[in-house]
């Protein structure tokens, strides 16, 4: 398959970007990894006349941990990610280690596939989002950010610059899994994140969070399972009903990787195993 005709630009600041952006506002699009961008465009899915690429900023690049958050540049890398230890288990289980090397956590996230493994943890873990515009930059919180399959509440002129993730303290833990056909270079039929915070004694459940893709417009929370879990003791029966709270907290549909009721039977599964995942990590740091 052959690219469709592009204009190719090079900026070399956050600025410089989203006046291109803005400048050809509607007809351009950013360029990071190109894993989702440049299939489409082989597909005929996106055909724009102007790639903005994002590679020559050094901002986007920055990965650190400071007075309790993990700052994430956009243009990071999975790869990348998965050497710092941060959202470890999530990265590894996106793609090939080839598309680990390409693929950026702000390219994964501004694509807004409802599949997408990312957005799952990062709204498990209350992520925000930077956005750089060419009049001002403001910050977001990554659940206000899905609007639909491909559609954001990003401007045509601002571009995701960092994600900013605050550390979680205490007894506190996370999961996440996800269920394809094949175990890599294949979209999810269902993924599922929990979040577990315990009490100081770490015997009841203070804060509980269960984020889901694949079975919805967008990636969503799961609320009627986390009313479920908090204020109580965890335990096997606890998580049962969780779980099947979670399966009437989304809205799948039936396509050819699956029906709409083995994706909800599947999320019941995902939800009871990240629970145990999230529950086991929560009491390792006692």
């Amino acid at each position: 398959m052959i690219l469709p005709k592009f204009e190719f630009h090079e900026p070399t600041t956050v600025a410089e970007a989203c006046d291109l952006m803005a400048r050809h506002r509607g007809k351009a699009r950013p360029l990071a990894g190109g894993t989702d961008l440049l299939v489409n465009m082989k597909k005929k899915v996106l055909s724009p006349g102007h790639l903005v690429s994002l590679g020559r900023i050094p901002e986007l690049s920055r990965l650190e941990r400071s007075n309790g958050t993990f700052w994430v540049g956009a243009g990071v890398t999975v790869s990348d990610i998965a050497a710092s230890d941060a959202l470890a288990e999530v990265v590894r289980a996106l793609g090939t280690p080839l598309i680990r090397n390409l693929a950026t956590i702000g390219g994964n996230i501004g694509s807004a596939r409802p599949a997408a493994d990312l957005p799952p943890s990062l709204l498990i873990y209350g992520a925000e989002l930077v956005l750089a515009g060419v009049s001002a930059e403001r910050r977001m919180p990554v659940v206000e950010f899905f609007k639909g399959p491909g559609v954001t509440a990003a401007r045509e002129d601002e571009l995701i610059t960092a994600i900013v993730i605050e550390i979680p303290r205490g007894y506190s833990g996370a999961g996440y899994l996800n269920l394809g056909v094949r175990k890599a270079q294949d979209c999810n039929i269902v993924n599922a994140a929990s979040f577990l915070e315990l009490d100081e004694k770490a015997e009841r459940i203070r804060t509980a969070r269960i984020a889901l893709g694949s079975v919805g417009p967008t990636p969503l929370r799961a609320p009627k399972a986390e009313k479920v879990l908090v204020g109580e003791k965890p335990c096997e029966r606890l998580f049962e009903l969780a779980a099947e709270a979670a399966t009437r907290d989304c809205t799948p549909i039936l396509d050819f990787r699956g029906s709409a009721e083995y994706r909800r039977t599947m999320v019941g599964v995902l939800t009871r195993r990240t629970l145990d995942m999230a529950l086991a990590e929560a009491r390792s740091r006692r």
